[in-house]
């Protein structure tokens, strides 16, 4: 594919060139070190060069709170809320929320299919932007570069006087007809960045360090600090647990039901009828969640839930840092092999 030079000076027109294609979505700054993706009035108040917003764009494809169906109880009546394709342009994704959203559609794709995510992700144009890592983003350990294009059909590799624009896909290139602000490139597009948090070992070995963690004392330590409030399922890329609730309007003739995102990390979230509860205690809710980002879903799908965005460290009130744990578990895991292969050759000797 081609690749153009876009100047600084001419991003707000390339904006406004886009905003004339369909609804644009894109990073705005939320007080004064916080970013939201929001639908894009005016490409002045677009921040391409920013660390990592609040939440993904996760939420444009399941709200955190929408209605499923609509009922009559006089006439034992319903109606199934009509949901339509977002139709966007997503301006400025970085590369682990585009494989957050990649990995969601796995989720929502195998099984049975969940209609109403996958209709709102029909027709969607997702154009990427570099970033620089800070001392939260750990992607690249997860195999999530900052210039991973997987996923866009556009990409804005980030230069000291502009972008460099790849075009990815043929809805990409379709994209710039008519936009005529930029200059051939020609070179090697820039594919590194350097960072600071890294798991030390790679999906292959984690699967066998989570074999032998499941009764690790790190998770009942852990437990002492969490406060078991949820932040971290909730600020996750790629969390989707949800639970469905009926509310039924105070005449009692007429109700709804209700679609809401849930969290493991929650004590009511495995609670059933009777008052049972299958995960009581908060270190078996750490435990799970986290298997969850490393095990479970990823001995099947063959790469980790988890996409190092480092929102769940960031925003944890209790300061509890998933890397951490997870880096605990490889050196609990080494130490282990370690003393099981000294007793081995001592059994030779």
């Amino acid at each position: 594919m081609n690749g153009y030079y876009l100047s600084q000076e001419n991003v707000k027109d390339f904006i406004s060139h886009l905003m004339k294609k369909k609804t644009v979505y894109a990073p705005h700054a939320k007080a004064d070190h916080s970013f939201v993706f929001e639908e894009v009035v005016d490409a002045d108040n677009v921040i391409l060069d920013y660390v990592r917003t609040l939440n993904s764009i996760k939420k444009y494809f399941m709200p955190s709170r929408e209605v499923m169906l609509r009922y009559n109880l006089d006439d034992n009546s319903y109606s199934i809320e009509d949901v339509e394709p977002v139709k966007g342009i997503f301006l400025g994704v970085h590369s682990y929320d585009m494989q957050a959203v990649l990995r969601l559609d796995h989720s929502f794709s195998h099984g049975n299919p969940e209609k109403n995510y996958l209709t709102r992700r029909l027709d969607n144009i997702f154009i990427g932007t570099s970033f620089t890592p800070d001392n939260f983003h750990f992607s690249s350990s997860v195999n999530i570069q900052p210039h991973k294009t997987e996923g866009f059909d556009l990409f804005m590799h980030k230069t000291d006087r502009g972008y460099v624009l790849e075009e990815v896909t043929k809805t990409g290139s379709d994209l710039m007809k008519g936009f005529d602000q930029l200059t051939k490139f020609h070179g090697e597009y820039p594919n590194s960045e350097h960072f600071k948090s890294h798991l030390y070992a790679p999906q292959e070995k984690l699967s066998k360090v989570f074999e032998e963690s499941y009764d690790n004392p790190v998770w009942h330590e852990i437990a002492q600090k969490c406060v078991g409030c949820g932040t971290c399922n909730l600020a996750c890329p790629t969390c989707y647990c949800f639970d469905v609730e009926d509310h039924v309007d105070l005449s009692l003739q007429s109700g709804s039901r209700e679609r809401r995102l849930d969290s493991c990390m929650l004590r009511g979230f495995t609670e059933v009828a009777g008052g049972e509860v299958f995960r009581d205690r908060l270190a078996d809710r750490i435990r799970h969640r986290v298997y969850r980002k490393f095990k479970y879903i990823s001995d099947s799908a063959g790469e980790p839930w988890c996409v190092g965005c480092g929102r769940c460290t960031i925003y944890c009130t209790a300061g509890i840092s998933i890397v951490d744990i997870v880096n605990r578990l490889v050196s609990d895991y080494d130490k282990k092999q370690i003393v099981q292969d000294s007793d081995m050759i001592a059994a030779w000797d």
